[in-house]
């Protein structure tokens, strides 16, 4: 695995725990309970990249806009 490679599932990574974190402190301004602001933050850690994941491979298999034939 090239450095380039890990450097990009780092970022990946370290991006999607921040998101998770940003999340967390959003919910916990808007709603005030510490535990409930955690649990979104662990469900969106868990459904984003599974809605990414899906998202991907409809544009993979069904979306052709931008490549040209």
């Amino acid at each position: 695995m090239t450095v380039h490679v890990k450097r990009h599932i780092a970022k990946t990574i370290t991006y999607r725990l921040l998101g998770t974190l940003v999340t967390g402190i959003v919910s916990f301004i808007l709603i005030g309970d510490l535990k409930l602001s955690a649990a979104i933050g662990v469900a969106e850690l868990l459904i984003k990249p599974l809605t990414y994941f899906i998202h991907e491979r409809i544009w993979y298999k069904w979306i052709s806009y931008g490549i040209n034939k």
